[in-house]
């Protein structure tokens, strides 16, 4: 496993800032790990307008391929909000561990989070697909 960048930079859209925000209020209760984690991020994250992201960069709605560098496993799922999620079919919450980590690193970046039993953990993002 190679060694990785615990907090890379990370990017977001204007509009998918302004609603993560919002959004990350209403687990503050409910998952506080999460909105630990995720209030993080949004903290520390540049913003931009989406012409001006690049197409490598996590955003919502993206299709992402990760590995999980302490098991090796890739996954391929769509960041999606909540009400969107369906594991089944790849759709995973950006109200997850995992998805509030993957949001706005890049292509080749790894970052490490913690599973919800407290174990740190690392993944990279292998490749991004955004539609047009």
């Amino acid at each position: 496993m190679r060694s990785a960048e615990p907090f890379p930079a990370i990017t977001l859209t204007a509009a998918d800032h302004s609603r993560l925000s919002a959004l990350v209020e209403t687990v503050a209760d409910t998952a506080p790990d999460v909105y630990d984690y995720l209030s993080r991020e949004l903290d520390r994250a540049a913003v931009t307008e989406v012409p001006d992201i690049a197409p490598s960069i996590v955003t919502m709605n993206a299709e992402v391929t990760f590995r999980d560098e302490s098991t090796g496993q890739c996954r391929r799922i769509t960041l999606v909000y909540p009400g969107e999620a369906d594991l089944e079919n790849g759709r995973l919450s950006i109200l997850t561990p995992i998805g509030a980590a993957l949001i706005g690193v890049a292509e080749g970046r790894s970052i490490r989070w913690y599973d919800r039993q407290g174990e740190a953990r690392t993944l990279t993002v292998l490749e991004v697909e955004r539609g047009g």
